[in-house]
């Protein structure tokens, strides 16, 4: 039997996951992190990315996040998200259509602001389009 560790996705609006992992796979600060049982404990801060979870049956599940907190304990890996969704629940329409306005907005440098906060929807939708593109990936194999 594989050893695990309790996996647990939290946004601000709900518990996205809960379960045993082999391994977990999130895009920190300072580029991608693998986390398996045993690990050292510590938190970091997370960049919009994704979140992929092993799960001790070997199935992948893949997330994407807005960014967020990793914590890892003896027995849990908590991530805390500002959003997360599961990749095959991300709609891919208002995906597109945000990621035109966010695009559209840096094209013609606003006001500081909102060329900020752009640049922030522009990565967390960029992510979500990411998961969507790994999870027909893993749907064709």
């Amino acid at each position: 039997m594989a050893t695990t560790i309790r996996c647990d996705i939290v946004s601000a609006e709900a518990e996205i996951y809960r379960g045993e992992a082999t391994m977990i796979v999130a895009t920190g600060e300072m580029g991608e992190l693998g986390i398996a049982p045993r690990h050292a404990p510590l938190i970091t801060r997370l960049k919009p990315g994704k979140v992929v979870v092993t799960t001790a049956e070997g199935e992948q599940l893949d997330f994407a996040i807005s960014g967020g907190i990793l914590e890892v304990q003896p027995q849990v890996v908590t991530v805390l998200a500002d959003t997360a969704v599961r990749a095959e629940d991300i709609d891919e329409a208002s995906v597109r259509a945000a990621k035109e306005e966010a695009e559209r907005i840096l094209a013609h440098r606003g006001e500081a602001m909102e060329v900020a906060e752009a640049q922030q929807r522009l990565a967390e939708v960029s992510a979500q389009l990411q998961a969507l593109e790994r999870l027909r990936k893993n749907l064709k194999h």
